[in-house]
């Protein structure tokens, strides 16, 4: 499997984050229809980023997407707009069961999970800076 490097000016990086967004209150109101409405929203936040999404998918409660995202864009800031315009638009489309289940403009519970992924596994990165010469 060969590496896919984001290149830039003076950067040559792979960087991946593994993110995880739940409903307020774990209500479980992410239909298919929603998972693919979503799956169109995170696709074009991230592309405003400069990110690209390789994978999307998730549950009535939850969503897990796999993002590729230049070192210029701030994590954070990337999350508070994909939950932000996700909600704003998921809540114009006609979905009963989200309005129904979930009151005072909410999706998603304030917290979020992330984990950098890709690359080497971390014991194999530690023994390549041991190896090194001090």
């Amino acid at each position: 499997m060969s590496i896919e490097y984001r290149r830039g000016r003076s950067v040559v990086c792979s960087l991946h984050v593994h993110l995880v967004f739940v409903t307020k209150y774990r209500r479980g109101v992410l239909s298919d229809r929603a998972h693919e409405v979503l799956r169109d929203v995170f696709l074009g936040v991230c592309a405003e980023f400069g990110a690209r999404l390789k994978e999307a998918n998730g549950e009535d409660d939850h969503v897990h997407l796999l993002i590729e995202y230049p070192p210029t864009v701030q994590l954070s800031k990337l999350v508070n707009s994909l939950k932000g315009v996700s909600s704003r638009l998921l809540r114009q489309h006609d979905f009963p069961e989200v309005a129904q289940r979930l009151w005072g403009g909410h999706l998603w519970s304030p917290s979020y999970f992330a984990a950098s992924c890709g690359g080497a596994p971390l014991e194999i990165v530690k023994q390549y800076i041991e190896q090194q010469r001090r």
